[in-house]
């Protein structure tokens, strides 16, 4: 019958395993010394040998001929615990057995010699699946347990052990196995099964596998089953690294801003039957890989691809800033728990490609950062385009005196200045991300007609807007209306002192502000000025003298005025 390699080639004595020699030579050195720890507790991620070491170190520590720490392998304790024909040392799986009555019956066996061996061996598996009671209940057996009986736990998931637990035990903690030492047990292997194999093909597995030695045997195993020349090809098809041009594609859609072709690509695989919650592991793993090939000079061994696809990570890195990929991430983080409570996993994936490519409908602080890192990134490279700048090329209005325009007239002063744009590379963040009106100078023309043809303009959110600019000016601008004459705002009000405080200091600038804020556009002022009020004005001025002249002359009355 044939045996999966993994199983095939698991260590029986200390040396075989590999890369856990911090704990091999402990254990073997307490073997050759006597002093044995009644309790042990290895911990460590998958495939990282904490069972194969429990099972030599129960075979060790009950062999009639002890090598060097490590069992012989050949006496008869050594091969009946191999084919089970003793059973002393007894191995739980404590996912399946995590009930209170389990672990009675083990503290109802330790009562017991072992029937063969010098020591009952108790290995218990996946021990953080035990139940609370179950700790309970193990307690106390595993503080004083009787001098003939052992304890081995192994856990992949150590913080979830109660202290009282761990406090008990010799803690080893397993490492993940190197690619080197991965791929020189491979190289072995290989040897020994007449396999014919590319350097970078076993360097490949060993990335795949993550520091699982057990999960690179079984890759190879796998491979070998369907060529027995083991290629990087071979292997990122039977791996299913192979067709990841659509996470490149929705990263390139969020880069460009490109929000339909973002929706388009998930619509696709969504009727190709591709699980979104797949979709979005995958995304957060691909822009964890654009984060570390930005940030690490040498990333070729911190991400699992191949050389084509490590070029391609590289080129797309160089088209996001660092703030857009933790952004991205983070974002995704949170949809795959969304995903978990959603209803329909298409919609939160829709919704979040929607954040990712169009950053505006975010409101949130990480989202507004990342929007001020672009356009820093945009200033520094000088491909820098703003609507203020557009804008600006078409604008050339900062009125030194706001033209006045009376209700029968079309004719206006005005005065026109010339204006200069310019934006530093070196500006802060704030200063680069909002949107300021052009700065002006003073530079009066020749007087020229508005435009007739009243158009509106939303003049409650103008005057709210300036709030926020200038206070003082919202004040005077209270109760007022105005319209959009071609290029000019015609202000009207019953303030008489609007005509004078919109010319003094910079209250003009700040309503023009407040004006593009809104419209998105750059309008040049006017106030309006009803005839009444000019005819009253101009009776006010004049002299009462005058009049009476005028009057007696009428009457024929001569009067001499000196």
């Amino acid at each position: 019958m044939y045996q999966v390699l993994y199983r095939k080639y698991r260590p029986r004595v200390f040396s075989d395993v590999v890369g856990q020699e911090h704990i091999t030579s402990t254990l073997s050195r307490e073997i050759q010394t006597g002093k044995l720890s009644h309790a042990y507790l290895f911990t460590g991620s998958r495939g990282t040998g904490k069972t194969t070491c429990a099972k030599i170190l129960s075979k060790a520590v009950n062999c009639l001929n002890p090598i060097d720490g490590n069992p012989c392998n050949e006496c008869e304790i050594c091969r009946g615990l191999d084919d089970g024909s003793i059973l002393d040392v007894v191995e739980i799986d404590a996912a399946s057995n995590n009930g209170v009555d389990n672990i009675r019956d083990i503290r109802d066996e330790i009562n017991f010699t072992p029937a063969n061996c010098k020591y009952r061996v108790y290995i218990i598996d996946e021990v953080h699946m035990l139940s609370i009671g179950a700790f309970n209940a193990l307690l106390k057996t595993l503080e004083e347990p009787p001098a003939h009986v052992k304890f081995i736990l192994a856990t992949t998931e150590v913080h979830k052990l109660p202290v009282t637990v761990i406090s008990r035990c010799q803690r080893f903690d397993f490492k993940r196995v190197t690619p080197e030492a991965m791929g020189k047990r491979m190289k072995y292997i290989c040897e020994c099964e007449g396999f014919t194999f590319d350097e970078d093909a076993l360097t490949l597995i060993s990335r795949i596998s993550d520091g699982g030695m057990r999960d690179a045997l079984s890759l190879l195993d796998q491979c070998s089953g369907h060529d027995k020349y083991i290629t990087a090809e071979l292997v990122c098809s039977v791996a299913g690294m192979t067709g990841k041009d659509h996470l490149f594609s929705l990263a390139d859609a969020v880069c460009d801003g490109n929000c339909p072709r973002a929706l388009e690509l998930i619509s696709e695989l969504h009727s190709n039957s591709c699980d979104m919650e797949r979709l979005c592991a995958d995304m957060i793993n691909h822009f964890r890989n654009l984060m570390i090939v930005k940030t690490v000079r040498n990333a070729e061994g911190l991400i699992v691809c191949t050389d084509e696809e490590q070029k391609q990570y590289k080129a797309q890195s160089e088209k996001f800033t660092l703030q857009n990929i933790l952004f991205s991430i983070n974002l995704l983080q949170q949809t795959l728990a969304d995903i978990k409570r959603g209803v329909n996993r298409r919609i939160e994936m829709e919704m979040t490609f929607i954040k990712l490519s169009t950053p505006s409908v975010s409101t949130d602080t990480e989202a507004l950062s990342t929007r001020i890192a672009q356009i820093e990134r945009m200033l520094k490279s000088g491909s820098f385009v703003s609507n203020t700048a557009s804008v600006a090329a078409e604008q050339k209005s900062e009125t030194a005196s706001v033209p006045t325009v009376s209700a029968p007239k079309t004719q206006v002063a005005t005065a026109e200045t010339s204006e200069r744009v310019q934006i530093s590379a070196q500006s802060t963040s704030s200063e680069a991300y909002q949107t300021h009106a052009p700065v002006t100078a003073e530079k009066p023309v020749p007087n020229e007609p508005v435009p007739s043809g009243e158009q509106s303009i939303p003049w409650a959110e103008v005057l709210q807007e300036l709030t926020t600019i200038n206070m003082p000016m919202w004040g005077v601008l209270v109760g007022s209306s105005a319209v959009v004459q071609g290029d000019f705002v015609l202000i009207k009000s019953e303030n008489a002192t609007l005509n004078s405080f919109i010319r003094t200091g910079r209250n003009a600038r700040d309503v023009k502000q407040a004006i593009y804020n809104v419209t998105g556009k750059n309008y040049r002022l006017a106030v309006h000025s009803n005839p009444s009020e000019q005819s009253a004005q101009q009776t006010a001025k004049k002299d009462p003298l005058d009049d009476l002249i005028s009057r007696a002359r009428t009457m024929g009355v001569s009067l001499d005025v000196k």
